[in-house]
């Protein structure tokens, strides 16, 4: 049995706490948070935008810590999951992996790739794993995606373009701070820039334009340019402030042998498909795979079972991975860059 030690009880940590019911061979095992209120089980205040409102819990029987010092000494603990604000990130990930837990760490790793680099390298010199919960390769679509290209089922890939919007989230009072939030590039499109380093690889240049919101970027477009020039990619992302579209992600993905499209938005509150998981062959035929659960929980629920498997088997994950989670970061930094430069940034 695996115990987990959640550090942080806010959206995501409500969420993973749910994912953590759903598994076998891993238990919540202490929780740490400085709001008595919520470290008591009283969950009603907490709000996100996806998956199901915060209620009252019954704790009973997890180990309840306020400070994260106390939890980190807990012998019993074998995995310390990170669910802080993006600003915790580095300090408490350095100091779990030195008092010798391994790490999963909700996205993006940090607000900078220094911070990302201390990280990594604390975790090799410690011997263990550092995870990143990057979970859009275990949403049903993006998955099938990762696996299309991975297999080389449609061929080679060719690039494609990827979106990520949503409305300004007016109940995140810090989601604009560069100190702690990092604004959309970080909290929001690094998911995107993830998953196209997951698939394509690091490019070698970006190029991106954008409105800026104080030192974050709010709105902006991206291209990037690979070695190989058949790479065709690019992105698009940040608020708009019209709240009626509270969130919007998708993508157009091109193979040799065909094309995926997908696009989901939730419009008045209400989730939309307005395109399942669709599939263009090269001979003229259309497909639609059938895809997995839409419960948006069970995309974490995998995402923590590769997280277990990682540390039972002692083996880096390629999705977790926290050289990956680095890199997006970086890519990140760069397109900012970029809007503030008005030009080319080399990667």
């Amino acid at each position: 049995m695996i115990r987990i030690g959640i550090a942080g009880i806010g959206f995501m940590g409500m969420i993973h706490y749910l994912a953590y019911q759903k598994l076998k061979g891993a238990k919540v095992a202490a929780m740490c948070e400085q709001d008595r209120t919520r470290l008591a089980g009283d969950w009603r205040t907490i709000k996100g935008n996806f998956g199901p409102a915060g209620k009252k819990m019954d704790l009973s029987g997890i180990e309840k810590y306020e400070k994260l010092g106390d939890m980190l000494a807990n012998p019993k603990i074998d995995v310390i999951d990170i669910c802080l604000p993006p600003a915790a990130h580095a300090e408490v990930a350095i100091a779990a992996l030195k008092a010798g837990k391994h790490v999963f760490c909700e996205k993006p790793i940090a607000l900078s790739a220094a911070d990302a680099n201390r990280m990594v390298k604390t975790a090799g010199a410690v011997g263990k794993q550092l995870m990143i919960g990057q979970v859009l390769p275990f949403f049903p679509e993006y998955g099938y995606a990762y696996e299309t290209a991975r297999r080389g089922k449609l061929g080679r890939l060719l690039g494609g373009h990827f979106k990520r919007v949503i409305s300004d989230p007016l109940w995140l009072k810090d989601f604009y701070d560069p100190k702690k939030v990092g604004g959309p590039m970080l909290d929001l499109h690094v998911h995107d820039a993830h998953f196209i380093r997951l698939l394509c690889g690091m490019p070698q240049a970006v190029f991106t334009t954008g409105r800026m919101r104080g030192d974050v970027a709010e709105y902006f477009t991206s291209q990037y340019l690979f070695e190989d020039r058949r790479l065709v990619v690019s992105a698009e992302s940040g608020v708009i402030h019209q709240q009626g579209r509270g969130f919007c992600a998708g993508f157009e993905i091109h193979f040799e042998k065909g094309t995926l499209l997908y696009d989901f938005a939730v419009i008045d509150g209400k989730p939309e498909v307005n395109m399942p998981l669709t599939v263009l062959l090269a001979d003229g035929k259309v497909e639609r795979p059938t895809m997995a659960s839409a419960d948006p929980v069970d995309a974490f629920v995998s995402e923590l079972a590769e997280a277990q498997k990682t540390v039972k088997s002692g083996r880096r994950s390629a999705l977790l991975d926290g050289e990956l989670a680095r890199d997006a970061v970086v890519l990140c930094q760069k397109q900012t860059e970029s809007i503030r430069k008005r030009r080319l940034i080399s990667v």
